[in-house]
């Protein structure tokens, strides 16, 4: 295993001092915990909320900032945050106007931040949840009952956190999320496997000529291995497989979000999307928004997601396009 590390058990504290010192202007690290709080305040609005293992870089923290996130909790790499960061986060997040609790569809993730919502309804704080599960690749993985949450969430941080900024309620953003998570799906393709720090080697094996379809993003199984194709080809196993999942139909509006495993360079990611163009324009789709790079990661896995929002609201469109002050957006 080679990775820029010093002691693996400190990797992630250390990645979140390295973190904040270097955008010190948009966030900063609470006291004695792993949150990410924005330096900016919301006054009387909603703060949305979100976090889960480590390792999947930018994606929490690179989404705190004005227009998306309020503060996000980093657990131990591939490991939920304890209830405990997170009712911190959530108390220093608040600004009256109540929480949005936006959490992956991973077991661990979802006992922990309910947990959370009940001891900040014990000190007052008004508070809810949603589930993202936008990974249609296979029901009750590892990790999971039911489908599991990837890289669609980032979008959810994207429209529900415009949403909160321009001053929905706490209760209309619930309703909002309840019509927009089924609206997002998204499958995935690995090339290799990740490797925790602290275990030392690959999460499983594929052999340098094979690749897996609907791989998760802690190297969950997939539904089939196979061969390597070209890209095109991989191109067209997804669209297949999402198309079986939308049910789409001519000019019906979309939006896409390619988005790099960790290890997948820019110049791989703009061919595969470039072939992504080609199938959606024979399905005759109005593609509205694109997105390329790499936003919710597995480590060092090599691979690629394909996340397609389908837009049925004007204003989800307006709330993608609109600037915000992050990291990573």
């Amino acid at each position: 295993m080679k990775k820029i590390m010093n002691e693996p058990e400190k990797i992630v504290d250390e990645m979140l001092d390295g973190l904040v010192f270097t955008e010190d202007s948009i966030v900063e690290r609470l006291p004695g915990t792993n949150v990410i709080a924005r330096t900016y305040r919301s006054e009387g609005k909603v703060a949305v909320i979100s976090g889960g293992g480590s390792g999947h870089e930018p994606t929490h923290a690179g989404f705190v900032g004005k227009g998306m996130l309020a503060a996000a909790v980093c657990g131990p790499v591939f490991t939920s945050p304890a209830p405990d960061q997170i009712l911190e986060a959530v108390k220093h997040a608040d600004q009256g106007a109540g929480v949005l609790l936006v959490i992956k569809n991973y077991t661990g993730d979802v006992m922990n931040f309910e947990m959370a919502e009940e001891l900040a309804a014990m000190e007052d704080i008004s508070v809810d949840h949603i589930i993202v599960n936008d990974d249609v690749a296979v029901e009750d993985s590892t990790y999971t009952a039911g489908r599991r949450g990837v890289a669609g969430t980032i979008l959810v941080h994207k429209i529900i956190g415009g949403a909160a900024e321009a001053g929905l309620p706490l209760k209309e953003l619930k309703t909002l999320a309840d019509q927009l998570i089924p609206s997002i799906k998204t499958l995935a393709v690995a090339l290799s496997a990740a490797t925790v720090p602290e275990v030392g080697k690959p999460g499983f094996e594929l052999a340098e000529d094979e690749i897996e379809y609907g791989i998760g993003i802690h190297g969950e199984p997939g539904y089939r291995r196979e061969k390597i194709k070209s890209s095109k080809e991989m191109a067209l196993e997804l669209i297949e497989q999402l198309k079986k999942n939308f049910n789409w139909h001519v000019g019906d509006r979309y939006g896409v979000l390619v988005n790099g495993m960790g290890a997948t360079p820019l110049m791989e990611q703009y061919v595969f999307i470039n072939d992504i163009q080609h199938l959606l324009r024979e399905e005759q789709l109005d593609i509205a928004f694109k997105k390329v790079g790499s936003y919710m990661t597995s480590l060092d896995m090599a691979g690629i997601s394909l996340t397609m929002i389908r837009l049925k609201e004007e204003q989800w469109l307006k709330w993608l396009q609109e600037p915000v002050t992050t990291i990573a957006w």
